[in-house]
């Protein structure tokens, strides 16, 4: 049933309040509930607060699911996931955590709530990076780019450090 029916998506996961690393793990391991099933999750990277001055670093990791859910539907799920795990701040504000649906499948969606691909995820090393450790053969289906295309893209990659390796974060 979940190979022929369901999407394969990809979650951004940050946190830079707490306990950080818990706060990515935990929520990686409550997207593996219902209609959705966790299949893989990068290693965990730590970087600098985009656009925050003085704000802690961040935790991130990006979190490979299948999903039986149209995209609002999923999208609903990481909010709830979010205001489980305590999440407080706004953009541009610390958080507890923090997940931004990157991609469903071939998807492309321009709508107020939801827009696929994510419109920035090209520009951010903390996601490229991770999402290109899950899945070397990801294409933007909005541009066509590849994913190695959009890393080799990136600006100096502004203190993206990995912090633990992917076996170990599945282990987390």
């Amino acid at each position: 049933m979940w190979s022929t029916v369901s999407s394969v998506a990809y979650v951004a996961l940050g946190a830079n309040l707490g306990q950080r690393e818990r706060a990515v793990l935990g929520a990686a391991r409550a997207l593996n509930a219902g209609a959705v099933r966790l299949l893989g999750l990068s290693s965990l990277y730590e970087s600098p607060a985009l656009g925050m001055p003085g704000a802690p670093p961040f935790i991130n990791a990006v979190a490979q699911v299948a999903s039986l859910l149209p995209p609002l539907d999923l999208l609903e799920r990481l909010q709830a996931i979010e205001a489980k795990g305590g999440r407080t701040g706004g953009h541009w504000q610390s958080r507890e955590i923090d997940l931004d649906l990157i991609a469903v499948g071939d998807e492309i969606v321009a709508g107020d709530r939801l827009t696929l691909p994510h419109p920035r995820f090209h520009e951010r090393a903390f996601v490229l990076i991770p999402l290109h450790e899950l899945t070397a053969g990801f294409v933007c289906p909005r541009t066509g780019h590849r994913i190695g295309d959009l890393v080799a893209a990136l600006p100096v990659q502004g203190g993206l450090v990995r912090i633990s390796w992917r076996s170990l974060a599945m282990r987390g």
